[in-house]
């Protein structure tokens, strides 16, 4: 099949039963990436003189889920996983965020308790996530079919990633309760991006084409669109 040639959003396209599960996997992945890179950037590290977050390595992950949503399924369906896993995302990070503080299980107890301070990172995360993800999906619809394969998922990344640092960044640590973060974010915040755009481009390009490839085995495609 010739991937230039797939038209998701023409109307003889046709997604296989599968759809649901597929859609529901994309789903349970970004909640998973979201949750999980809230409890990592709480969790700074340096390297070279350089401060920055384990955050900085799994949230790249989300762009990939949403890039691949749009290619197979098209940026209508994309916008409604963004849409749909917004809110439970936010409750979601919260309740992790609480539960696994410094790294360390708080216990159940903890919940008992609403922390304003990880209610405003879940909060960030939130609008972070839905202003990067949907300006993504809108990127990467725009050239999706334009250039080698790789130009869409690069781009669009480059471009997704830069709102949704400044955007979590700003709205969760300025002028902080954490003193370390509230000194630092802005420094953090630029040296996160950079981790995201090469570990994104090392690691998580090549698995966005490795995916892909297997995801298209159990999509439904046109005979007019196979090479």
């Amino acid at each position: 099949m010739s991937e230039t040639n797939y038209r998701p959003d023409s109307p003889d396209h046709r997604l296989s039963a599968r759809t649901g599960q597929l859609f529901a996997v994309l789903a349970a992945l970004h909640i998973l990436v979201i949750a999980a890179s809230n409890y990592l950037v709480q969790i700074p590290f340096q390297i070279l003189g350089f401060h920055s977050t384990w955050g900085a390595l799994s949230f790249p992950l989300i762009f990939v889920v949403t890039d691949l949503t749009v290619r197979v399924y098209g940026k209508s369906l994309a916008r409604k996983v963004v849409l749909s896993v917004m809110f439970p995302a936010l409750i979601v990070s919260y309740v992790f965020s609480v539960l696994f503080q410094g790294a360390a299980f708080q216990g159940f107890g903890s919940l008992a308790d609403f922390d304003l301070f990880v209610a405003r990172i879940a909060f960030a995360s939130f609008v972070a996530y839905l202003v990067g993800q949907l300006l993504d999906a809108q990127v990467f619809d725009r050239i999706k079919f334009l250039g080698p394969w790789w130009l869409a998922p690069v781009v669009s990344t480059v471009v997704g990633n830069a709102a949704d640092t400044a955007l979590f960044f700003s709205v969760a640590f300025y002028q902080s309760p954490d003193a370390f973060m509230a000194a630092n974010w802005v420094e953090i915040a630029a040296v996160d991006y950079v981790f995201k755009m090469g570990f994104s481009i090392l690691f998580f390009l090549p698995l966005y084409r490795i995916v892909l490839n297997r995801m298209m085995r159990h999509v439904a495609v046109p005979a007019a669109s196979r090479g």
